[in-house]
């Protein structure tokens, strides 16, 4: 006798289980054409209205990996690097600086420091190869707050390599 109540109760909950399935399928499909409907749709690459373009930065940058990396995966666009392809090019992205700040904004009691904000700034300008300004000196900012721990000194140096890069990620997609 005490078997039937566990068959019954095992059909419900399996019928339980079945309506929540078919209940989750349901609300996800209307999720994904809701976010269509919308005109969602995942980041991609900018239309340039140039065809060609030469960088100047320096190859060691870390910037300069990213940003190339970037760009190269712009199919309609070709990215020249070499001096002796400045001319072929139909703009040239001058990158001027890249700098990386660690400034203290906050100590604790006895002076130590309990707060840093770090920065990362870049400017660059984008001219024709004569020289014509496309787009006059421009410096885009990034900056992260970062809480620091003397007595966890490692693990803050790589959480502040790993804020630096998306930083820097963040300002290549700009």
């Amino acid at each position: 006798m005490n078997k039937a109540p566990q068959l019954l109760t095992r059909r419900q909950s399996l019928q339980t289980l079945g309506r929540r399935l078919a209940g989750g399928v349901l609300l996800s499909g209307v999720a994904a054409a809701g976010l269509s409907g919308c005109g969602f749709q995942l980041r991609q690459s900018a239309d340039l209205p140039f065809k060609s373009l030469f960088l100047i930065l320096p190859r060691q940058s870390a910037l300069g990996v990213d940003l190339r990396r970037h760009l190269a995966s712009n199919a309609n666009l070709t990215v020249f690097t070499e001096a002796k392809d400045m001319a072929a090019s139909e703009v040239v992205l001058d990158v001027m600086s890249e700098v990386r700040e660690r400034v203290v904004v906050g100590l604790n009691a006895s002076g130590q420091v309990r707060e840093l904000q770090l920065r990362l700034k870049v400017k660059f300008r984008l001219r024709t190869p004569q020289g014509k300004n496309l787009i006059p000196e421009v410096e885009l900012q990034q900056q992260r707050d970062l809480s620091f721990l003397e007595s966890a000194a490692l693990s803050k140096e790589i959480e502040e390599a790993m804020m630096y890069r998306d930083m820097q990620v963040d300002i290549v997609q700009q």
